[in-house]
């Protein structure tokens, strides 16, 4: 049996002569498969003194990051998982700043520097952004592994160059080493580094010996009476046992599992029995199949084997798992439990019994508002999920949204999800994608401009109108358009011309929401899904809505009756002349 990765840790944190601890630190030893596929996870952040909010900052980046991190599919290196989870966790901190009163000052918004390590099998995996730092001791010898990202411009006055959270993108200082049994990492913020000397700190660990609780708690009185002003955090971590080494290590992360074979009903596949076969695209296929522990059903998913030959596709198919276990929503579908030691690529899910949106408006040619607005309502709750975690859906359909037996809806595809920060997921639609999605998708996307939030609320906006109407709101002249010059051609057809049931106030809130021009859209989805229900004065004034959209029967009637006069009194004019 191949022996197994195992550390002493030891941790600690203070405020020291600052009224409050602006540090966070944290670590993770899980058991199990786990332990094997993920390794350990240490990481430790520092809020910069500048800002009253970086406290939150540091501790949402070193918890995001332990849960975040394990959440990656197990088929990503160590320096792949790492890197995405911390880039999106940058991109979330700076759209926080962005949209708070910190937004014209950096320096006072959601800003953290931060250090991780992940120790797994045989190495050490190194990411570091600022100036929070790495060392290792090894026979007796102090080395640090990461470098400052400060500038001092004078003894007194110094900046950093990096950290999370400054910009919408961050360059990430990120190595692997191998390790030995002995080897100690320590993990520190500047309060404690600056103020203990390289001696000391191989001393106290040293005559601690197995109890690094109490090194750490050492370490941070020490630097405290050495005049430290700052916060105090530190962490110990001592490689006791090294796992076996193998082909990943050498590959520097899990080796690219197979693909699956072609799946047929009642074959078995990775624990789990297959019933039959559920979706089939270019990208991708589903499968029913049921867990042969619990006898559970899952959705499994596998990749097409095209995708082979596509390695952006495939990196987004081996995002989706991911994402799915970063959004907790009642309304997106939920990713199973991963398995033990995967030899394919595969992705399983929860298995929702019900029917598409497609069909369901199959079924209800012609629905009741009372009808309509709980399942848009649903899908707004469930894309507003995808935006807190600051990700753009891009792909809102009917056929990606389920509604099952009780009448909940469920967003099923996140294939074409842009993730803020992770540039391979962001502004590309697989081929298949844009044929499949064009009478959904906003209209900035086929002139070249990037998604947004106002994108998704485009999508929201044409399911509704579609299951209202039966019709699309533009047609096909939206899939058509390639410049600004196109988009302003675009004239929105009343829903009220196929529905006289559409109230105006609805309609005007569909034609807000399906504007051409994303600037004038709603900007968030709960306003749009809030005026679907509650009208608002704006949106109810009658005069906004021409007469031959309001009711077009009684204006060709009233055009009819002017046009009859005018021929009456020609012919009576006529006659009289």
């Amino acid at each position: 049996m191949p022996s197994l990765l195992t550390v002493t840790t030891g941790q600690a944190s203070s405020a020291g002569r600052k009224k409050q601890n602006q540090d966070f630190h944290g670590l993770y030893v899980p058991q199990g498969t786990p332990l094997h596929t993920k390794g350990i996870a240490v990481a430790i952040a520092d809020g910069i003194s500048s800002s009253d909010v970086s406290q939150i900052a540091s501790e949402t980046a070193v918890s995001s990051f332990l849960e975040d991190y394990y959440c990656t599919s197990q088929a990503w290196s160590v320096r792949r998982a790492g890197e995405r989870v911390i880039a999106a966790l940058n991109s979330w901190l700076y759209a926080q700043t962005r949209q708070s009163q910190y937004r014209d000052d950096a320096d006072r918004g959601y800003v953290c520097t931060f250090s991780a390590l992940v120790l797994k099998a045989a190495s050490a995996y190194l990411f570091h952004v600022g100036d929070t730092c790495i060392y290792r001791i090894r026979d007796g010898a102090l080395e640090r592994l990461t470098e400052s990202h400060r500038l001092r411009i004078s003894r007194y006055e110094s900046y950093l160059s990096r950290a999370l959270g400054v910009n919408d993108r961050v360059e990430i200082d990120y190595q692997r080493l191998a390790i030995a049994s002995g080897d100690v990492f320590v993990l520190a913020t500047d309060g404690v580094y600056e103020y203990t000397d390289d001696p000391t700190l191989i001393d106290t660990v040293a005559v601690h010996g197995d109890d690094l609780e109490a090194a750490a708690a050492h370490l941070v009185d020490m630097s405290y009476e050495h005049g430290s002003h700052d916060n105090l955090t530190v962490q110990l971590v001592r490689i006791d046992r090294v796992g076996e080494a193998s082909a990943d290590d050498i590959s520097e992360g899990v080796a690219q599992r197979a693909f699956a074979p072609v799946l047929e009903a009642r074959m078995h596949f990775e624990g789990y029995e297959i019933v039959r076969a559920l979706h089939v695209s270019g990208r991708s296929h589903v499968f029913l199949a049921r867990d042969e522990v619990d006898g559970a059903p899952v959705a499994l998913k596998i990749p097409a084997s095209d995708l082979k030959a596509d390695p952006v596709l495939l990196e987004r198919f081996l995002l989706e798992e991911w994402i799915a276990r970063r959004i907790d929503s009642p309304y997106v579908l939920k990713a199973s439990a991963p398995r033990q030691n995967p030899t394919h690529l595969f992705v399983a899910m929860e298995y929702i019994e019900g029917q598409s949106l497609s069909q369901w408006m199959v079924d209800h040619p012609r629905p009741d508002m009372a009808s309509v607005r709980p399942i848009v309502e649903q899908i707004g709750k469930g894309v507003l999920a995808f935006h807190r975690q600051e990700m753009i859906h891009q792909d809102l359909r009917p056929d990606n949204i389920l509604i099952d037996t009780l009448g909940t809806v469920k967003i099923i595809d996140f294939g074409a999800v842009a993730v803020a920060g992770i540039r391979e997921s962001a502004g590309r639609l697989g081929s298949d994608d844009v044929l499949g999605t064009s009478q959904y998708a906003a209209p900035e996307y086929f002139v070249g401009a990037g998604g947004s939030t106002r994108s998704d609320v485009y999508s929201l906006g044409v399911i509704a109108y579609q299951m209202l109407t039966g019709h699309l709101p533009y047609g096909p002249d939206v899939s058509r358009a390639r410049n600004a010059t196109d988009l302003n051609r675009l004239r929105y057809t009343s829903a009220i011309v196929y529905n006289d049931d559409v109230p105006v106030w609805v309609d005007n809130a569909l034609r807000k929401a399906l504007h051409p021009n994303p600037d004038k859209r709603y900007a968030e989805v709960a306003e749009f899904v809030y005026d679907l229900r509650h009208p608002r004065g704006e949106l109810v004034a009658d005069h906004r809505l021409p007469l031959i959209e309001r009711d077009p029967n009684r204006f060709w009637k009233g055009l009819s009756a002017v046009l009859g006069l005018i021929v009456i009194g020609l012919v009576s004019y006529i006659a009289l002349g």
